[in-house]
């Protein structure tokens, strides 16, 4: 990998892959995360202003986390030190530091530390850098994947500005291949390369966001493929397949395709087929649905469809939910593929769900009902002498820690619970209350 600051003359040398020919040289160039850089945006702000402080950029993969820091770089006209997590150590931190008071002594120019995967430093680590990122030299820009408030120390992320950034749209990933094709200096604008606009569209959608992995696959089917008796390579959507590896389906976030997969995942959980609800959630996880999305699906159904014939769906569908929340692929398609399983074997009742409804209509239709004095709040001063609580009986006062007394003006049945798994307790323990004598 060659040097953030080479020349462009030599950036631009074909013995770099296109991922780095085609690095942002420039603001203009950058492409995507405009929640931070968009005019008047408060890192944007800083770097016109060059005002930065130390910065932890945190995001997937392909993002733009090292370009960023480099144009920083360049547009504060500061010496760029590269340091990765991995392969370093306190005595190069140590270096870097003692080697940027030297040069701001010397040049009066400031250097910017970028350390790649910082996440990877152990505390001691990171503790070298506090005293001298505090002081502002050298300017620390920390980059990760995984969320900075748990993988770095207290201390060092209350002396940073924290930027997320976010995975690129298919539309950036679109413009950035575009881009490629037309540049005659670091892409393939002296080719004829005619791009099929479903394999333009697939590539944006199958990268995941990440704008190495397009490229690279443009890169490889457009250098692998024998032009036509014209001179013209023709990028197909076959060709994108083969390029990165991944086959296309038909399945778009926004379309027609993503509504009929989700609701065939939930029928088939609901309709109790696991094997169909696997496959169903095999493909969203294929196609790069978020998984926290279907999290949340899953949740929802062992709620509404499972309900309390078997109240233990909800607490794996919801862990399911949460692994998936700092998992992330491909590692959570096991505890969401565990919570998809369980759901669909386990009895199903919608009595809660029913119930809820039944609950809220009459809330919207009909008169409000007043809460009953002796269930009214009684722990402060004054409710005495309205009356407030007079009456109340405290149930486990009583045998069976029950007794029957008025929870609502006008009596109202609700929840209907079914005689399938655990709700036929549940049933069976309501009939039973409801024949004690009053």
């Amino acid at each position: 990998m060659p040097d953030l600051f080479e020349s462009n003359k030599n950036i631009t040398e074909k013995k770099y892959p296109l991922a780095v020919r085609m690095r942002p040289r420039n603001f203009k160039e950058f492409i995507g995360q405009e929640h931070i850089l968009g005019e008047g945006k408060l890192l944007k702000r800083a770097i016109d202003a060059d005002r930065i402080t130390s910065l932890i950029l945190y995001g997937p993969p392909g993002t733009g986390k090292t370009t960023l820091a480099s144009l920083i770089a360049n547009v504060t006209k500061s010496y760029f030190q590269e340091i990765n997590a991995v392969l370093s150590n306190v005595q190069e931190l140590k270096d870097s530091i003692k080697a940027a008071k030297e040069r701001e002594r010397a040049s009066n120019k400031k250097t910017i530390l970028f350390i790649d995967e910082i996440h990877r430093f152990n505390k001691s680590q990171q503790d070298v850098l506090m005293p001298d990122v505090e002081k502002g030299n050298p300017v620390l820009i920390g980059a990760t994947a995984h969320n900075p408030f748990f993988s770095l120390v207290s201390p060092l992320i209350s002396r940073s500005m924290v930027f997320e950034l976010k995975k690129l749209s298919r539309e950036n990933i679109a413009q950035i291949l575009k881009n490629s094709l037309k540049d005659k200096e670091r892409g393939f604008g002296n080719m004829q390369v005619n791009i099929d606009e479903k394999a333009l569209e697939f590539l944006g959608e199958s990268c995941d966001g990440d704008a190495r992995v397009a490229l690279n696959a443009l890169e490889v089917g457009v250098l692998t493929t024998k032009p036509a008796k014209d001179g013209t390579i023709n990028f197909t959507l076959k060709l994108a397949e083969e390029s990165i590896q991944k086959k296309a389906i038909g399945y778009d976030r926004d379309e027609d395709a993503h509504y009929d997969t989700i609701s065939a995942f939930i029928k088939s959980m609901r309709g109790s087929d696991p094997d169909a609800a696997l496959y169903w959630l095999a493909k969203m996880l294929y196609a790069g649905e978020d998984p926290r999305f279907i999290g949340r699906r899953i949740v929802i159904c062992a709620s509404e469809d499972v309900g309390n014939a078997d109240p233990q769906a909800l607490v794996v569908a919801n862990a399911a939910f949460q692994i998936s929340e700092f998992v992330g692929m491909p590692e959570c398609r096991i505890p969401l593929a565990q919570a998809v399983c369980y759901i669909a074997c386990a009895p199903k009742s919608n009595a809660c769900y029913l119930g809820i409804d039944k609950a809220m209509k009459d809330i919207e239709e009909s008169r409000t009902m007043e809460v009953p004095k002796h269930l009214k709040d009684a722990s402060y001063s004054g409710a005495k002498k309205l009356g407030h609580g007079e009456g109340y009986k405290y149930s486990h006062d009583y045998k069976n820690h029950y007794v029957e007394q008025e929870y609502i003006p006008e009596k109202r049945i609700y929840y209907e619970p079914t005689d399938i798994g655990y709700e036929k307790k549940i049933k069976e323990y309501l009939d039973k209350l409801r024949k004690i004598p009053r």
